[in-house]
């Protein structure tokens, strides 16, 4: 079940930054309309991927994935723009997963 929903997270991840980063390409790159339909389908596909995460509280779902946002997004920085996260991003990014695993993963009565 966890790595199930590690896995949703890692594929939300993609989809939701990757839409953003195509809509940052097509209007601030100048790469065209093409690039901006494209990433504004995956920012839907991200929406549906949240979906299937196996808790059903719509709150902690969208909680977690915040850090797992700031994570991605550091790590696709590094690999689509070339980006260098110094020890305080690292750190940062660290904090945030450790706090998705406690609200996704915290044994709960």
């Amino acid at each position: 079940m966890i790595a199930r929903s590690v896995l949703l997270f890692v594929l939300a991840a993609i989809a939701e930054i990757g839409g953003a980063w195509l809509v940052w390409q097509g209007i601030r790159e100048h790469r065209g309309w093409l690039w901006v339909g494209a990433g504004i389908i995956a920012l839907g596909a991200y929406g549906l991927v949240a979906t299937l995460q196996p808790d059903a509280n719509f709150g902690r779902i969208l909680a977690a994935y915040g850090g797992v946002f700031v994570a991605g997004s550091l790590l696709w920085g590094m690999i689509a723009d070339g980006f260098k996260p110094d020890r305080y991003d690292v750190i940062g990014a660290i904090i945030c997963l450790v706090g998705v695993g406690i609200i996704m993963y915290a044994p709960r009565g």
